[in-house]
Formats: C-alpha cells, sequence, structure tokens
C-alpha cells in the first residue's frame, strides 16, 4: 500500500466521560476503498464524523493525519477548511440532510461559491454539470427541483454531486444505500467507483451491508462496540475471519425455515382485478375545473396462501406499499379483495369492519415511528385487546400481554415480561422495538399479518433474528404473510409464492424459489442480479 491519505492512531471518542470508541487505528491510502462494518451502536459512525469534530458533545482524542496535518488538533477555523474541501460527506438519509427550502441546485451551487469561489451564473453551470455526471436524468430541469420533488435515488445523487463539488480528496459515505431498492443500491454503488476512478479520491464507506462491502471495497476494518477487532483486505476477512464477531456477521444471511402450506386450503386473501388510483392535478386550467387521475395498482390477481407467506417485490414506485394499504381496508379500490371469507365492501355494508379488521393485522417498516413514545409497553400491546376485546379484566389484559413478550423472544417468561410492562420504546433495540410491533398485531390473533419491509431497518444480525421468529411464530399459529418488500434475500427465507411489481402491474408471479433461480421477466432478472 502506498503511503496513507489518512492515518488514524489511537481514536477515541466519549460522551460525558463515557467512551463509546476505544482507542482504534486504521488507514486509507490515496485512491483506496476501506469499508468500516459493524451492527449498530458499533462506532463506525462517531469514528468517521469525530475525524471532522461533526457529533455535538463529542469528546474527541487520539491522532488523525491528513496530509500531514492532525485534524483533532486544528481549530474550528481551520477545519472550516477542511471540511468539503478535502474531505466529504455523504450522509445517510438524503432527505433530512438536504434543506427543504431550496432547490438542489441552490444547496450544490452554494458549495461552489464558497469553495471554488464560482460565480452565481457558473455555480449554476457547475451544478448541472455534477448533476448530469452522477446520472439523474434532464439535469437543466432537475437543478431548479426542490428535495421532495426527487425520487430517493435521485436525492441520493443529489447529496453525491454536493459532495464532490469540492474535489474532495476523502470521501466519507455513512450507509449510502441503506435506504435505497436493490437496483437503486447497484447504481449508486457503481456510480461512487466511477467517480472515484474519474477524481482518483479515497472512500471511507460505512455500512453493515456486507453483499456491498464484498463487491466495492478493497479492504475492510470490522467495528464491535467500539473496538476494531479486524481488518485486512476483503478476501482475507471474507474468506478467512479470525474474530467471532466477524463469523457471526458474515454468518447472518436469512435462512429460508418455513413449512409448505396444504395445497387444498382456501387463501386467506384474495383479490380479483384489484385497482387503486389517485387524484392528481391537471396541468393548466384544466387543473382548475376537475382532476387528472394516478393508477399506482393496475388490475392485479392474487392469492395468499393459508399459513403461507405471498412474498410482493418490487422497486420503490412499483405499487407494492398502495397494495399493502388496499389489502388492510385503508385505501379505496377497484375490483373485489377477500379478506377471510369477506370482502371490505361487504364488511362496510354489513358494520363488521371491527371484525374483519382483527383478522388482518400490520408490521410496518419503522418500528421507532410506528410506537407511540407517550405509551408503555402494556399500553402499545394491549391497546388491540381494549377495542376488540374490552369485556376482558385488567388482570387479564396485563397477562396476555406479558405471556406475549415472551413468545415473541423479549423476555425469557411470562414473568419477566410483567417487569418490562411499564418501559417506553426508546427504552428499546430496533430489534426489540420490531418485536414489540409484531407483539402489538399478534395480540388480537389474526389471520393475516401484512409486513410491510419488516426488517430493512435492522442491521443484519438483528434482521436474522426477527425473520427466524417470524418464521416460527407461523409454523406455531398457523399465520398467513403479505410480505412487501424489496430485498431479494427476504424473500427467499420467507416466501411460498412470490409477485414482481413494476409501475403498478405484476410482471411476474409463481413459486418463489422458481422465479428467484429462473426469473422469465428481464425486470425480475434485473433485481436478482443486483441482489447477488
Amino acid at each position: 500500500m502506498s503511503e496513507a491519505l489518512l492515518d488514524v492512531h489511537d481514536l477515541r471518542v466519549a460522551f460525558q466521560g463515557q467512551p463509546v470508541v476505544h482507542g482504534i487505528d486504521f488507514s486509507i491510502a490515496p485512491g483506496e476503498k476501506l469499508a468500516l462494518v459493524g451492527e449498530s451502536g458499533s462506532g463506525k459512525t462517531v469514528s468517521a464524523l469525530s475525524l471532522l469534530r461533526l457529533v455535538v458533545n463529542a469528546e474527541v482524542s487520539g491522532q488523525a493525519l491528513l496530509g500531514g496535518h492532525d485534524l483533532l488538533s486544528l481549530s474550528e477555523r481551520e477545519l472550516r477548511g477542511v471540511r468539503g474541501d478535502e474531505v466529504a460527506v455523504i450522509f445517510q438519509e438524503p432527505m433530512t440532510a438536504l434543506n427543504p427550502l431550496y432547490t438542489v441546485g441552490n444547496q450544490i451551487g452554494e458549495v461552489l461559491q464558497l469553495k471554488r469561489g464560482l460565480t452565481p451564473r457558473q455555480a449554476r453551470a457547475g451544478a448541472v454539470e455534477l448533476l448530469a455526471s452522477t446520472g439523474i436524468p434532464e439535469p437543466e430541469r432537475r437543478v431548479d427541483a426542490f428535495p421532495h420533488q426527487l425520487s430517493g435515488g435521485q436525492r441520493q445523487r443529489a447529496m453525491i454531486a454536493m459532495a464532490l463539488a469540492s474535489r474532495p480528496k476523502l470521501l466519507i459515505a455513512d450507509e449510502p444505500t441503506t435506504a435505497l431498492d436493490v437496483s437503486l443500491r447497484g447504481q449508486i454503488l457503481e456510480l461512487l467507483s466511477d467517480l472515484q476512478r474519474q477524481h482518483g479520491m479515497a472512500l471511507l464507506l460505512i455500512t453493515h451491508d456486507l453483499p456491498l462491502v464484498r463487491r466495492v471495497a478493497d479492504r475492510v476494518a470490522v467495528m464491535e462496540k467500539g473496538h476494531l477487532v479486524e481488518q485486512g483486505t476483503v478476501a482475507e476477512v471474507f474468506e478467512h475471519p479470525r474474530h467471532a464477531y466477524t463469523r457471526k456477521l458474515l454468518a447472518s444471511e436469512p435462512e429460508r425455515a418455513v413449512a409448505e402450506p396444504a395445497a387444498d386450503a382456501a387463501p386467506v386473501m384474495r383479490a380479483e382485478g384489484l385497482r387503486v388510483s389517485y387524484p392528481v392535478p391537471m396541468p393548466g386550467f384544466k387543473g382548475w375545473f376537475r382532476k387528472g387521475s394516478f393508477t399506482a395498482v393496475q388490475g392485479a390477481d392474487l392469492a395468499v396462501p393459508a399459513g403461507g407467506t405471498l412474498g410482493v417485490i418490487g422497486e420503490s414506485g412499483s405499487g407494492k406499499s398502495t397494495l399493502a394499504l388496499a389489502a388492510l381496508g385503508l385505501l379505496p379500490f377497484e375490483g373485489r379483495l377477500d379478506v377471510a371469507g369477506s370482502s371490505w365492501a361487504e364488511a362496510k355494508r354489513d358494520k363488521r369492519l371491527r371484525t374483519l379488521r382483527q383478522r388482518v393485522q400490520v408490521v410496518f417498516q419503522d418500528p421507532f415511528s410506528s410506537l407511540s413514545p407517550r405509551l408503555t409497553v402494556e399500553q402499545i400491546v394491549g391497546e388491540g385487546l381494549s377495542v376488540h376485546r374490552p369485556d376482558l379484566p385488567a388482570d387479564q389484559r396485563r397477562e396476555r400481554v406479558a405471556a406475549l413478550l415472551a413468545e415473541v423472544g423479549l423476555v425469557d417468561d411470562p414473568q419477566r415480561g410483567a417487569d418490562w410492562l411499564q418501559r417506553y420504546p426508546h427504552e428499546f433495540s430496533g430489534g426489540q422495538r420490531q418485536r414489540l410491533a409484531i407483539a402489538r398485531a399478534l395480540i388480537v390473533e389474526p389471520q393475516l399479518l401484512v409486513l410491510d419491509e419488516p426488517t430493512s431497518a435492522l442491521d443484519v444480525t438483528v434482521q436474522k433474528q426477527v425473520l427466524s421468529l417470524l418464521q416460527r411464530l407461523q409454523r406455531d399459529r398457523g399465520l398467513s404473510y403479505l410480505l412487501i418488500t424489496h430485498d431479494v434475500g427476504v424473500i427467499r427465507a420467507m416466501a411460498h409464492e412470490v409477485i414482481v411489481m413494476k409501475d403498478g402491474a405484476i410482471v411476474e408471479r409463481g413459486p418463489a424459489l422458481d422465479v428467484l433461480t429462473a426469473p422469465e421477466h428481464p425486470y425480475t432478472r434485473l433485481l436478482v442480479q443486483a441482489a447477488a
């Protein structure tokens, strides 16, 4: 390896005297790609952002040499010359990192004016050029778009354009693909690699996505609880891991452990000619008098097997989440949609809506935002019983909640579950909160669970645990799942049948393993190849 561009020695980070990073050492050569991997809470993001002192109230010590200067000993004024100029950052969630009040062109142009001294006219032209280099279509038009007017992939490309505006020597990419669909992940990774070669910059990639590391990085450093436990070339670490934690991460791929549903059982949910449309404003003066229509789901036919899983896979905008909302009876639709032998339309007419809602429940993507921060565990999990079983005494309701906490693996036994009832969601980890969300859905004993990206916000080890829990619950309770995801690995581990959606239409369907092994439609092949 050539002389290091960044050389970090004995980096330590603490908050109010409590250490979170314990004296780590690593280096990056010019043009090299180093992946810093580990679970949430391992210290990887804090370590990287502390180099530029971007972590509020962090107590940082050690040495970080960049071009002969120690970043950790620079003044705030000197650091402002390094941030953006020599070191740039791509943050994890572009929607929160971009200012919603300014166009992406203004935000990129601001960097060009401040760091490279361009005029406003030159900065606008430079912003268009940078957007074009990241592959955004119609950059002359997109430069005037606000962040909310761009897709997730386009926002991430705009963030990359902003980071590259000052031509940095080192680019820190903090989980740059976590919020993106599988095909977009591949596009962003190829883009970063191409731009890195063009500009000759080094890349520090912070991620928990091991397949991504295998495809992109030159070297990898593994962090656990603030310690750097192993580092080396990607081939060395992946093929011959020395540390037990590294072996645990590499063994965290989802495993298929599902029982085949009965072939002669009636489907728990069936849809025929399902169509969902949204009103949209029409351009020009016509929009004053009437609305147009956008069709999100186009005449879908599907069936969820009793005791089995129907996987729905596709990119953002494919219509899969709209399909899930229709299945929950939360959107108006055309066609027929039956759940447990009853249709939503009939249930509304016959005032059996509450009974039907008991039979179908949902587990959302982000457990932290779907759980009320003001309610205790007992109130959150027991809410369904208070609605559907108001006759149940409070002590029996409490016993059921405690027993269910044990069933979903939050505690060892129901007696310990009673001790957790007065806790709040912020006191739990991401995996524990998802188990709470599953318990909340199960408390009313539904027949069908709609799982909307249930593991996309979780680390690989926690993802495997949650999928194992869902598989066990399906076997024990005979549950049916409508699984919405863009993760091919989750479909392979969980689904019996699969449908592939693109632009609101089902382009391929069949047994999950058959479709993933030998996809027929070009779009399905693209999804499978991007996940390889």
